[in-house]
């Protein structure tokens, strides 16, 4: 059986399309891979801050700011994409802006915090705009029964993509230790690594994806703002007819919180409190990633078997375990077993809540609906790296608390995943398209 199995596809779709999805995904990785976790956070606090104490918590604020933008915009954003037909047409505005902030923190030196800060919020809100999009067409690729699988090729993939671009940046960090080089002199070159594969990366994608919404005639006769906003005020309206998509969004907020932990703090935790030089660090983000391209594809061909919810419950568990390795880790050895823990549930529970998004969204609003999601993922983006930034400032540094504290994220998650009922929310969407059958 080949990667994309055709059966797994919806009716007209081939595969090099997915293909080109997929590679919007080995895309993007590269930039939270190397920018948000594995190389800039970490000099950002120790380099740019030059370790002051407010460090960790401006890192996270920064995070916080470019999350709540995303998290106010998204869902209007979403409905305007799916009135207008003009998914594809904002996915390539939205690159072009990540890859250009993402090139302008080469220009990022010891004590340039200003600057830092807002070309943080400019790249992460550009990324998150970007990926809200892209997974509004995994419906339109995948057919319901699949959405797992092919939402996992697609993480899975991306993961190959976040390794690809940190292995370049590994290479030319140990190639400019080697000649006594700082981390001010090879951190900005790792900035343009970046952005030049992103931008390199999702040329494939615009060449290969297909735009298959048809715009809504009376949208194109008024404002596209205005009519987006009133399709999101009728969404919210009906709500309580969609309401194990909105149990699933606040699951997501809070798991998803967690997640946004492990992303934004992994290098500054592992340096910090393990005591992992830089090139440690990037070797252990490097395997974090390989854990997670296999969880992400092994574990969408399990979900579409054992079922969505009990998929994602189990990551869940897993998470909680890491949080709990990682607290009490007093060795390198100790915390390696928490980052393969916590690699093999990155992609897993992500590719697992996307396809569930994916189930429970009306094929007329699927844009729409994964706006919303994105409300909540970066909702979920503020709550987690703002409250261990706030932990950690308040216990005058004890990350080891903060990261213990992440667990409970996980198991509120878990709680609120008991009342999703996968039948009945898949029924809801179907109703709203006028369908009666998958």
């Amino acid at each position: 059986m080949s990667l994309f199995s055709q059966q797994a596809l919806q009716p007209g779709v081939r595969k090099r399309e997915v293909f080109g999805w997929a590679m919007y995904d080995f895309a993007n990785s590269g930039y939270t891979t190397v920018v948000i976790t594995a190389v800039f956070a970490a000099y950002f606090v120790g380099g740019v801050a030059q370790g002051a104490p407010w460090a960790t918590l401006a890192w996270t604020a920064s995070l916080s700011l470019s999350n709540a933008i995303v998290m106010l915009t998204m869902p209007s954003l979403g409905a305007y994409a799916d009135l207008r037909a003009a998914k594809k047409r904002l996915l390539t505005l939205f690159t072009v802006g990540c890859v250009l902030a993402t090139a302008a923190l080469a220009l990022v030196g010891p004590g340039s915090v200003a600057l830092a800060v807002v070309l943080i919020v400019l790249s992460n809100t550009f990324y998150a705009w970007g990926e809200s999009m892209t997974a509004a067409f995994l419906p339109e690729l995948a057919r319901p029964e699949s959405l797992g699988k092919v939402s996992g090729w697609g993480w899975s993939f991306g993961y190959f993509g976040g390794m690809l671009a940190l292995g370049l940046c590994l290479a030319y960090v140990l190639w400019a230790q080697g000649r006594g080089q700082s981390a001010a002199q090879f951190v900005p070159v790792t900035m343009l690594i970046t952005a030049t594969l992103y931008g390199a990366a999702a040329l494939v994608t615009f060449a290969l994806l297909k735009e298959r919404a048809q715009a809504n005639p009376a949208a194109l006769g008024q404002s596209g703002f205005r009519a987006s906003l009133r399709q999101l005020q009728h969404t919210f309206h009906e709500a309580r007819q969609f309401r194990d998509f909105m149990w699933l969004l606040a699951c997501a907020v809070c798991y998803q919180a967690g997640v946004a932990v492990v992303i934004a703090l992994a290098a500054i935790y592992a340096e910090q409190v393990i005591g992992f030089a830089q090139q440690e660090t990037m070797t252990l983000i490097f395997v974090l990633n390989l854990a997670a391209a296999a969880g992400a594809f092994s574990w969408g061909y399990l979900q579409d078997r054992i079922g969505h919810k009990i998929a994602l419950a189990s990551t869940l568990l897993g998470w909680i375990a890491t949080c709990v390795i990682a607290a009490l880790a007093t060795s390198k050895s100790d915390f390696w077993y928490a980052a393969l823990i916590a690699g093999l549930c990155m992609g897993s529970s992500q590719s697992a809540g996307r396809a569930m998004a994916g189930l429970f969204a009306p094929q007329r609003q699927v844009a729409e609906f994964y706006g919303l999601w994105t409300f909540a993922i970066r909702l979920a983006g503020i709550v987690g790296p703002l409250s261990y930034g706030l932990i950690t400032w308040a216990t005058v540094g004890d990350q080891r608390s903060a990261i213990l504290s992440t667990s409970a994220l996980f198991f509120l998650g878990l709680l609120l995943l008991i009342p999703v009922n996968l039948q009945r929310g898949r029924a809801a969407a179907l109703q709203a398209d006028g369908r009666t059958t998958a």
